[in-house]
């Protein structure tokens, strides 16, 4: 729309206080209501909640399809015992760590953080000598176009049922730019539609590129934010 749009990449809980204290305009970015929900909480009475933009969003324990493990109840002694994780912050950590707690048969399991891409390098690894690896997985994320993956079923439901990806706006944003208040309200997508642009990034193509490939890709949807 010929705006001048500046993106800034931040830790959780600093995106959340940026919109709030008015320091960014609106993120779309934020996963409730289990991952970030605490920190949502925090905030929530200082910005403008839009809704949904992405539903289906899921966190879990996950494996590549060629290992004969289906819950994460009937884990025993794969990959050594051993979750390989991501950032010790990051919410699905915190979660994984709940489940070694209610799994009676996790006793014994660690989880190994480090960073998502860490994780995702070990996983392609593992995959590509047919190697046992159970990982914190989540979707949308471009591991599960690029991979034949399972999210393990969770039978006590510690990772969460299902997430949405929300968009907040900063108080205020509507009446100073109503036009791009609209565009954050209308903006939503699809599951594939968001792991589609990840894949191509994971695979080298700039951000801005991929998008622009995929808004190409997507006329009418694109039009239904703007119209």
């Amino acid at each position: 729309l010929g705006y001048d749009v500046k993106i800034s990449y931040l830790d959780v809980a600093v995106m959340f206080s940026a919109v709030a204290n008015g320091e960014a305009d609106g993120s779309v970015a934020p996963w409730l209501p289990i991952t970030q929900g605490a920190i949502f909480e925090q905030y929530k009475d200082s910005v403008v909640d839009l809704g949904p933009n992405l539903t289906g969003a899921q966190n879990g324990i996950a494996v590549p399809t060629y290992m004969d493990v289906d819950s994460i109840a009937e884990l025993s002694d794969e990959a050594g015992q051993v979750i390989t994780g991501i950032e010790p912050g990051a919410g699905i950590t915190g979660l994984t760590e709940e489940a070694f707690e209610v799994y009676e048969n996790l006793a014994g399991w660690t989880q190994k953080t480090s960073s998502t891409g860490a994780m995702t390098v070990e996983l392609g690894q593992a995959i590509a000598k047919e190697e046992e690896i159970v990982f914190t997985g989540w979707t949308p994320h471009w591991m599960f176009e690029r991979y034949d993956l399972k999210m393990l079923e969770d039978p006590e439901n510690v990772m969460g049922a299902g997430e949405t990806i929300v968009s907040l706006a900063r108080i205020g944003l509507e009446e100073d730019m109503p036009e791009v208040y609209k565009v954050l309200d209308n903006f939503n997508w699809e599951l594939e539609d968001m792991q589609s642009v990840m894949l191509e990034m994971s695979e080298g193509v700039a951000p801005e590129v991929a998008a622009r490939n995929w808004i190409d890709a997507n006329p009418d949807k694109v039009e239904s934010w703007i119209e």
